[in-house]
Formats: structure tokens, sequence, C-alpha cells
């Protein structure tokens, strides 16, 4: 008896499936080529950075002997580009070309990077070099970044931004869980000098993938453009006239304020408080981003069942909530402090990372598309520019009151933070509006 037509040979399902999940997914579309360049430069990328992340601060601790004060200078200097370039940024990136700040960002964090293993092998580092190669990699990573959020959606359909985001940060997910344990073991063998160089490497590996992006966008001709505070102020005022995400933004730059002034001193407290080694921080750090892979993966299925809005209004609560335990591990043997920093983190990463794609696909989805440097640098402006003066704060009060005073002042702000979208019409909305016609009618 012959099978009907619409019934496949066993050894063909499988892979029919396959073909056609890829053609109607994202990089099996036909503009789907160039965000796979990027999407591979930013994974290789990613992966490199997690593993420097932790090799930086164990840099400055293991090998300068850095102590609270330095410690919150160290992360001070990493974030003080958001303070004090983040507004300007915005106006630049959207006159130039998106792709050439994309890569000259990796030359420039790569080259700067290249400079503390290079010191080390020469006897001539010092706690000010690193200082000084914070702040350049900063300067770089905030033109980078405003320019990857403005160059996504040129990219891909505007009907598919949340899942390009999406896909970009499985990526970043994976490599948080990846990295850190990898960096934390590699610094046990061969010590942190030298693991800085594979990140640097892997900056100069995303440059290969960003260059092969065959997209050329023109930028706004000369004769067009206005005064740089004029351009600053229409990307700012924007941010500030949308009621919604107003809202989102102080909820964002308010977490991350909270989190920096813990953040800042971890590494130090984790190491010689705790007495985990560099390679058990790497495998905390690590288990506890596997929420934020999860996140990721999940982001879609969790904006379906709540709803945008409420997504936003609601996952960012247990994640701040989940930062309680980190001060909590103190005093606690290596196996309990181990497990309450790993689910501390895995639950705070599932949360900010629905959050994040969630709140970013709407503000991508909202501004009109030649405001968008500019919208994304004022929003990291105002979100990221608290973060060095909450890591000096932290390194102040860690450094006068001790650092689990400074945990336990990160955690109450951290509660504070959720207020503007809790009590706020994001809690009452399933779906947020699409741009700005849809905004102004909206509730």
């Amino acid at each position: 008896m012959t099978a009907p037509h619409d019934v496949r040979p066993p050894g063909e399902a499988a892979g029919g499936r396959l073909r056609r999940w890829y053609r109607q997914s994202l990089v099996g579309h036909p503009v789907g080529r160039d965000f796979r360049q990027l999407w591979i430069g930013d994974t290789i990328g990613q992966v490199g950075t997690q593993v420097g992340t932790i090799a930086l601060p164990l840099l400055a601790v293991s090998v300068l002997g850095a102590g609270e004060w330095e410690m919150g200078l160290l992360a001070t200097s990493e974030n003080l580009a958001f303070l004090l370039v983040g507004l300007p940024a915005g106006a630049w990136v959207d006159r130039m070309r998106k792709r050439h700040v994309l890569v000259w960002g990796d030359v420039v964090r790569g080259v700067a990077l290249l400079s503390l293993p290079a010191a080390w092998l020469l006897g001539v580092l010092s706690f000010p070099l690193v200082l000084a190669v914070a702040v350049v990699m900063g300067v770089a990573t905030v033109f980078f970044d405003v320019a990857y959020q403005s160059y996504l959606p040129s990219l891909v359909p505007s009907s598919r931004i949340s899942e390009g985001n999406a896909r970009l940060q499985v990526s970043h997910s994976a490599a948080q869980v990846a990295g850190p344990g990898l960096g934390g073991g590699l610094v046990g063998l061969v010590g942190a000098p030298l693991v800085l160089l594979a990140d640097a490497v892997s900056f100069l590996g995303s440059v290969v993938f960003t260059l092969r992006i065959r997209h050329r966008e023109e930028p706004p001709p000369r004769e067009g453009r206005r005064p740089l505070h004029v351009e600053i102020g229409e990307g700012l005022g924007f941010v500030l006239r949308q009621p919604l995400l107003r809202r989102i933004v102080a909820t964002t730059a308010l977490s991350n304020f909270a989190s920096n002034i813990g953040g800042a001193l971890l590494v130090l407290y984790v190491v010689r408080d705790l007495g985990l080694s560099e390679a058990q921080l790497g495998l905390v750090l690590s288990v506890g981003a596997i929420g934020g892979l999860v996140g990721a993966v999940a982001s879609g299925a969790v904006m379906r069942l709540l709803g945008e809005g409420r997504t936003i209004a609601l996952v960012i609560v247990p994640a701040s909530g989940a930062a309680a335990l980190v001060p909590l591990a103190a005093g606690r043997d290596t196996v309990v402090a181990f497990a309450l920093l790993a689910v501390s983190m895995a639950v705070y990463g599932f949360g900010v990372v629905v959050y994040n794609v969630a709140q970013v696909s709407f503000r991508q989805r909202l501004c009109p598309a030649p405001l968008l440097g500019r919208m994304n640098a004022s929003v990291r402006f105002i979100v990221w520019g608290v973060t060095p003066i909450g890591a000096f704060v932290g390194g102040v009060v860690g450094a006068q009151a001790g650092i689990l005073t400074a945990l336990w002042l990160g955690v109450a702000l951290e509660l504070v933070a959720v207020l503007p979208v809790l009590l706020s019409p994001l809690l009452r909305m399933r779906d947020l509006p699409r741009g700005l016609d849809a905004h102004a009618a909206a509730p």
C-alpha cells in the first residue's frame, strides 16, 4: 500500500523539518547573512570579553595587591566613559557609518588590552596603567554599543527585531556561562596577564566577521547637520518625553547604580573574604550565567505568556531580591557560600536578560530610525552613567565601613529600583506600542 503523498519517509522527516526551520528562521532569511556575520563576530568577542572580565580584577587583586579602595577605583574607571562621552557618542554615531564604528571599537579594545600582558612581560605593569586601559576600553565600548544597538534594525526586518535581540542575548549568555569558568581556570594555570592576551585576540577576531557584513549605510549629508548640542538634545528629549520609556530608564539606572556598589567589590569579597579560589569564582559566575542563558532562550515565551508590558514590570522583581543571597554567603562554609552565590546570580541573570530583551526591543521599535543612535546613547548615558558613581560609592563604603555594609546597601537600593516599573501602567499592559502614533494613543 502506497503512503499518502504528504507523509515523508522516516529518513527525510527530521532533515525536512530542519531545512524548513532554517528557511523560516532569522539566520535563514535572505537578509540574514549580514545578521549572521554580526552575530558570529559578537559571539567571538563576547567569549573573550567574559574571560577578560574576571581576569582584569583578578590581575589587580592577585598581581598588584589591590584593596577595597583600588577595586572601587578600577570599577569606576571601567564605566567612567558612559558618564563622560555617553551623550555626544550618540550624535557622533548617527553621523558615521556604524559598521566602521564597530570595527574601530574592536580594534581599539584589542590593542589596549595587549598593552597589559606586554607591560607585565617587560616588568613595568602598574595600577595606573590598568586604570588607563580600563578608561580606554570604556570609551571604545560606549561607541561600539551605541553603534551596535543602532545597526541591528537595519540588518533585520522590523517585525523580527525581538528575535534578533534574543539570538544575540543567547550568545551573550552562553559566553557568560563558558567565559568566567574558563577565565578563572586559566588565571589559576597561567596567570591573569596571559589570559588578557586571549581577550585581546578575541576582539581582533570579531573584526574579521564585522568586515564581512555587506550592508552599507550612507551617513546623513554634512549640509543637513545641526549643531552637536541640538542633535544631542533631540535624542535626550525623545527619551524624556516618552512616559513608558522614562519609567524603564529610571528602573534600569537605579538597578545599575545599586548593583555596581557591590559589583565593584565582588571579586575581592569572594576571593579574600569567602576564601574561594580563582577557579571557583569563575565557576560561580558560569553557573550563575546559566540563568541568563535560560532567560535569553525563554524570553519570547515569557513575553507571550505575560505580555510585553507585564514582563518588563514583573521579571525584575525576583531578580532584585536574589541579590540578598550574596551578603548572606558571608561566614558560611565554602560549599554553602558557592551555592548561595550561584543561585543569586542565576536568578538575577534570568530576570535581567528577559527584562532587557523586552525593553530594548520596545525602544528600538518605538524610535524613528534617524534618532536611533542618539536615543540609544541617551538611554545608555542615563542607565550606565550612574555605574561609575555606584562603583565609587562601593569603594568608599567598603573602605570605610566594610564590604558587607556596601553589599547590603546595594541590596536595599536594588529593591527600591523596581518601583518605577512596578507602580506603572506597564503592569496593566499586555502589548506595548509599535511606534510614536500608537504610543500617543496608548493608555
